[in-house]
């Protein structure tokens, strides 16, 4: 079973819901997050000011997505680093999905990062999670084209589409397992 965490609007947690796969449970480190009511499944907010420390959070959250059955995490839009409590309870089982080839331009402005630096091609990896800032074994990428006039707005939108054909596959695969 698959618990997917979210930050914002859901549009890759969405490209799950339509491929048909398990999802158990939503989370989010926002109690706004407009991705929460994109599921029927159970969903919850951790916000961290709700609790001592990051760690305490993460491990709350992960008790959370053990309770419902989750075996598999899925990060869509999840944008906030996770700690060993959480990373200890699904070993080899958090994937991400990020907005460049990695290892080039890790971290949450990749897409600016690619315009500024005139790369001609962009991209979407799939990658499993570990402490590192988008440093995980890449699971799969496919290419996107940089255009002539591509603003941060149209890249983006152009690699969204790819990573919601992307990452449900690749969560499809990890599942057949």
């Amino acid at each position: 079973m698959i618990g997917v965490l979210v930050s914002g609007e859901g549009t890759n947690l969405q490209a799950l819901v339509d491929a048909g796969l398990p999802i158990a449970a939503v989370a989010s480190n926002k109690r706004d997050a407009r991705a929460l009511a994109r599921v029927s499944v159970p969903t919850a907010a951790f916000e961290l000011r709700d609790y001592p420390s990051r760690a305490a959070r993460d491990d709350h959250m992960a008790r959370w997505l053990v309770d419902h059955d989750v075996d598999l995490v899925v990060l869509a839009g999840y944008m906030h680093l996770l700690t060993p409590p959480f990373l200890d309870r699904f070993p080899e089982a958090i994937v991400n999905v990020h907005p460049s080839l990695l290892p080039d331009f890790p971290g949450a402005h990749a897409v600016e990062e690619q315009l500024a630096a005139g790369v001609t091609e962009s991209g979407a990896t799939v990658h499993l999670v570990d402490e590192g800032v988008d440093s995980g074994a890449i699971l799969a990428q496919e290419r996107v084209p940089v255009l002539a006039g591509d603003t941060v707005t149209t890249l983006h939108e152009r690699i969204k589409a790819v990573e919601h054909e992307l990452l449900p596959k690749v969560v499809r695969e990890l599942c057949a397992r």
